[in-house]
């Protein structure tokens, strides 16, 4: 059920991506308390995020990505907004927690990043000295930058909303560099937008975006959509 939709990217890049789109495809929401409530109670991701996202007053652009200073919004021409992989063949992703979060709220943000681990040539590694990397941070909402910016780049869960197995890995996706699913380049071969109940103000919201969907078919059940 996850996200086909991705930003543009050189071969390599995107024959990783590709992995990761197939090995996550098999992954499970954590087996826990907090997970039982998110799986019983019938509220979608969306909903979640966009509630949440409420209170803050960030510049958000569909919802939940954190609008760039440095470069186009949707757009990545170059690899400087992919993160690198290493001569192990793994991709290396340094990241770093609030200390605002409980062990137990740690122990999830874990658990959703290790399932990267298991199926992925993906690694988050916690943060030493580099300087390109994930800050996980208890602000008001939940939202990412969209691919690697460089530097620190937050990536927001709210304790009180969005702290959900399914909410954690959306905005990691975000941070990877996987857009929404209903923005993706053939979008309108699936699914149809009724511009006449959007606020024309708020029409860039849904945009179709440039996107490489590796061959696969519009995912209307996808985690990003």
């Amino acid at each position: 059920f996850w996200s086909r939709s991705i930003l543009k990217m050189t071969p390599t890049v995107s024959l990783l991506m590709l992995l990761l789109l197939l090995g996550l495809s098999q992954a499970h929401p954590l087996q826990d308390e907090g997970n039982e409530e998110e799986a019983t109670d019938g509220v979608d991701i969306s909903t979640r995020i966009l509630t949440s996202n409420n209170a803050t007053d960030e510049i958000l652009l569909e919802g939940d990505l954190l609008a760039p200073r440095t470069r186009n919004a949707m757009m990545c021409w170059s690899q400087s907004c992919q993160w690198r992989k290493g001569s192990n063949g793994l991709v290396t992703i340094p990241f770093t927690v609030s200390s605002e979060f409980t062990s137990w709220e740690r122990q999830k943000i874990q658990y959703a990043m290790n399932v990267y681990h298991s199926k992925t040539c993906l690694r988050f590694v916690p943060r030493q000295s580099e300087y390109d990397y994930i800050s996980i941070e208890n602000r008001a909402g939940c939202f990412s930058a969209l691919g690697r910016e460089g530097g620190r780049q937050v990536l927001s869960l709210n304790k009180q909303g969005c702290l959900y197995h399914g909410i954690i890995q959306h905005e990691i996706n975000h941070a990877l560099g996987f857009q929404h699913e209903q923005t993706r380049s053939d979008r309108d071969y699936y699914v149809r937008i009724n511009w006449e109940n959007i606020n024309p103000q708020m029409a860039y919201n849904f945009y179709k975006q440039s996107t490489n969907n590796l061959n696969t078919p519009y995912d209307y059940s996808s985690i990003m959509h």
